[in-house]
């Protein structure tokens, strides 16, 4: 759940210098020291609250009889993202809540060594979050790059549509693989189909049992993005009148995203049970960190296309 925080966070910084109304905060997160400690809180903040919030979301779910994989995952990243943008817009008592965090660390360790599945987590989390921290790092150069140019600052408010949506649809279809490896096979043990990911065609149309969620979730991107796109006109957060072009050109990245990232979670997950890693505690966080990345490439390119034909 931390993945997400740390693009989010830069990815907001970087689109700031261009806003007034935030100056004084920009002006903060100039001082490296404040923005170390802006991180430790909302990442401290996030991991506290998300935790509660997926326990009782995985509780409803199963009394409801719904499938937890649909729901938990997208809802942690929705509430993870609306968490980190709420504190954004309120420094305050930075230092003391987190000389209060560093205090409690020992606390935390000595708790979480005595449980057999947080002690794993306390070796071997690290990776994919440190990992997926990197990647999610080149996205906010290229958005902090695509803001620099005044022409171009619409890509803040398109950018978290982009990426949120894209980064959620494929955290369900990871999950659903995992809890599927987890109930029907041993670590290291793989489906006779699922042997090989070098065949994009087989996450879409193959006989696994994932390709059919492939698909609907694909499918989900067109009518969710059409209702996103639709929202920020109304509100007039960006481009106050989308042209068809910009429509088309903004469902298109979206699309390419989730097509590349379930492509991607199909092999990853599979190559995590394979060596007998948790693709629960490794995948999703370098497939948001990967979201991330193809949705602010992806789009800085519709916008560079938009712009170069005149049409922003």
């Amino acid at each position: 759940f931390f993945s997400p925080v740390f693009p989010k966070v830069e990815s907001f910084y970087g689109a700031q210098p261009g806003s007034k109304s935030c100056s004084n905060m920009v002006n903060c997160f100039q001082h490296p020291s404040f923005t170390f400690c802006y991180f430790i809180l909302i990442s401290s903040c996030l991991g506290s609250s998300l935790g509660i919030v997926v326990v009782g979301v995985i509780f409803g779910s199963k009394r409801m009889g719904i499938n937890p994989d649909n729901v938990a995952t997208p809802l942690a990243a929705s509430f993870g993202d609306l968490i980190t943008l709420s504190l954004l817009f309120y420094p305050y008592v930075l230092y003391l809540v987190d000389l209060l965090y560093l205090c409690l660390i020992p606390v935390w360790m000595v708790i979480s060594s005595k449980h057999p599945a947080s002690h794993i987590l306390l070796r071997s989390g690290w990776e994919p979050i440190i990992t997926a921290m990197v990647i999610s790092s080149i996205g906010g150069l290229i958005l902090d790059k695509t803001v620099s140019d005044p022409n171009l600052m619409g890509i803040v408010v398109y950018a978290p549509v982009i990426n949120g949506v894209g980064g959620n649809l494929v955290s369900v279809q990871a999950s659903r693989i995992s809890t599927h490896l987890h109930l029907n096979y041993s670590p290291g043990e793989l489906p006779l189909g699922s042997r090989s990911c070098f065949n994009p065609f087989q996450t879409f149309f193959g006989s696994g049992a994932h390709h059919r969620s492939a698909q609907v979730l694909l499918l989900l991107v067109l009518p969710g993005q059409l209702i996103f796109v639709h929202i920020i006109h109304v509100i007039k957060g960006g481009l106050t009148m989308p042209s068809l072009l910009f429509t088309v050109l903004f469902l298109s990245a979206s699309l390419t995203q989730v097509f590349l990232l379930l492509i991607v979670a199909d092999c990853l997950v599979h190559c995590l049970w394979r060596r007998g890693k948790d693709p629960d505690s490794y995948a999703i966080p370098y497939l948001t960190a990967l979201g991330d990345l193809l949705g602010t490439a992806l789009l800085s390119l519709a916008f560079l296309l938009l712009w170069c034909i005149g049409d922003l």
